[in-house]
């Protein structure tokens, strides 16, 4: 089975604003960076949509680049604007929700 293929962004001046679009009553995402040491992941979200609670195996940077997102982290609740960031820690349960069409960059670090 083929390698999927990632698209090659290196070297180019980006607002990732601009690199994806919001469809109706869904989360979008698109994969900027992926390495074994970590992966660059751009989402967009209509309102009133999200990612259930979940955990993951690593460290997460969520980074609001657009609207704005309620985001909890085991249960304490963190409304984020455009411009603010926050980390969630690896193995704890988190959730986010958008609460007006909202773009985020997620940065997922390996170990």
């Amino acid at each position: 089975m083929p390698e999927k293929k990632h698209e090659n962004l290196a070297g180019q001046i980006l607002d990732p604003r601009d690199l994806i679009a919001y469809q109706d009553g869904s989360v979008v995402s698109r994969m900027l960076v992926y390495k074994k040491s970590g992966t660059i992941t751009l989402f967009a979200f209509d309102a009133g949509e999200g990612l259930s609670e979940h955990t993951a195996p690593f460290d997460a940077i969520a980074m609001i680049v657009d609207g704005e997102m309620e985001i909890s982290i085991e249960k304490n609740q963190f409304l984020l604007k455009a411009g603010q960031m926050i980390v969630m820690p690896a193995n704890k349960p988190h959730a986010l929700h958008a609460q007006q069409r909202s773009k985020m960059i997620l940065t997922m670090i390996h170990e």
